[in-house]
């Protein structure tokens, strides 16, 4: 993709969950209510979202807790689709959306790689430099790596996934806070490679609520507030929105 040419495209977007609208007390009491009470409503999570990301941009999203932007994340790693609404999200997608989403914990570290670059559509080699990435980037053990996911550690998960989405060339690459977790060493050997991903073009969606992290590594952000996108321009600007909206004072 040329360097401005439209990556990502949202006109109208609204994402529905189902939830239950009452709580139980007890399975008999909730067997009872079975045909007297609808169970399930949907309540719209994100609503009337219009927003373009550029090819090579490195787009950040804040917001409180239950503001969407995780599962404004999911929907564009095509995990969820929207009610209301278009999108389109072009080239090859790496999310990397929560510790251990998208990796499978009966497998190792290992066999979850080689998955991974199949589903990408690698040959043997591409496959062989994956695997060397993943050996490489995630600092790993060969013992880790051919040990079931289901006994890592959160931060030894975090390595692996980091070294997963990274280790394809992926023209998007999507984050969901996940950089917190492991240690300094680790979190800058991630930023090292977001900046090399950057160089190289790849468009980034990097979600946090941490201002600093997008101050770090974003040219443009939004800030999210009730399921819609309040506010989007350059860093500083939303930094002071979001900064206005938690009622933290911001210097000029």
């Amino acid at each position: 993709m040329r360097p401005g040419e439209l990556m990502m495209r949202l006109r109208g977007v609204g994402i529905d969950y189902l939830v239950q609208r009452y709580g139980y007390r007890s399975i008999k009491e909730y067997l009872v209510s079975i045909g007297s009470k609808r169970l399930l409503e949907r309540k719209r999570i994100v609503q009337d979202l219009d927003l373009d990301i550029a090819a090579g941009e490195c787009f950040g999203i804040v917001g409180r807790n239950g503001s969407g932007k995780s599962t404004l994340l999911r929907l564009l790693a095509g995990i969820i689709e929207p009610a209301t609404g278009t999108y389109e999200v072009r080239g090859r997608v790496a999310p990397m959306l929560a510790l251990g989403v998208g990796l499978e914990p009966e497998l190792s570290g290992l066999e979850n790689a080689r998955l991974c670059a199949m589903l990408m559509g690698g040959d043997r080699p591409a496959m062989r430099s994956t695997l060397e990435n993943v050996r490489d980037f995630s600092g790993l053990s060969e013992d880790d790596l051919r040990m079931q996911v289901k006994r890592y550690s959160t931060g030894m998960m975090a390595r692996l996934g980091f070294a997963i989405a990274t280790a394809n060339d992926p023209d998007v690459l999507l984050i969901d806070e996940v950089l917190a977790v492991g240690d300094v060493a680790f979190q800058q050997k991630c930023y090292d490679r977001i900046g090399e991903m950057k160089r190289k073009g790849c468009t980034i969606v990097f979600v946090s609520h941490f201002l600093g992290e997008i101050q770090r590594i974003c040219d443009r952000a939004g800030c999210m507030e009730g399921g819609r996108m309040v506010k989007v321009g350059n860093v500083h600007e939303v930094g002071v929105h979001y900064h206005g909206l938690l009622g933290i004072p911001t210097e000029a």
